[in-house]
């Protein structure tokens, strides 16, 4: 795992871990931006050839991982798992993971869910999207501390 001071520069891919799916978003450090990208279903374990096919994709020089700690930062049963998946992104792709703490970002990709359905860009069905969102505010929040 990186030295969390250094932040290496270019597209970077977020992952917000859930035993059900897997929020992507993708950014990029010179412009401090990210966008939701995708969901991946999990069964017994991530898909990994759909994470697989992203990562050839966008070739990040980093992913970063949410890592939904308890209301007084001690680690949960999910960021264990979060952890446990980052450990095999390193494994499997060599990939230099970071993480990130998320735990309001579940409320906030709710409230721009709600928002862009107010405005005409989501309906209901696209409602499994909140998990990109959810990735892309933990990227946000990243690239900007």
């Amino acid at each position: 795992m990186p030295d969390d001071n250094t932040k290496p520069s270019g597209t970077i891919i977020a992952f917000d871990f859930g035993f059900r799916r897997i929020g992507v978003a993708v950014g990029q450090t010179l412009t401090g931006s990210a966008n939701a990208l995708a969901v991946v279903p999990v069964s017994n374990q991530p898909d990994w050839q759909t994470i697989s096919g992203i990562l050839s994709e966008w070739k990040p020089v980093a992913v970063v991982i949410g890592l939904p700690l308890a209301a007084d930062g001690g680690e949960t049963d999910m960021s264990k798992g979060a952890r446990r998946f980052g450990r095999q992104l390193e494994g499997r792709f060599g990939a230099s993971v970071f993480y990130e703490d998320e735990r309001l970002t579940s409320f906030s990709a709710e409230q721009r869910f709600v928002d862009a359905r107010s405005r005409g860009g989501m309906r209901r069905k696209d409602a499994a999207l909140k998990d990109a969102m959810a990735a892309q505010i933990i990227l946000e929040s990243w690239l900007q501390a």
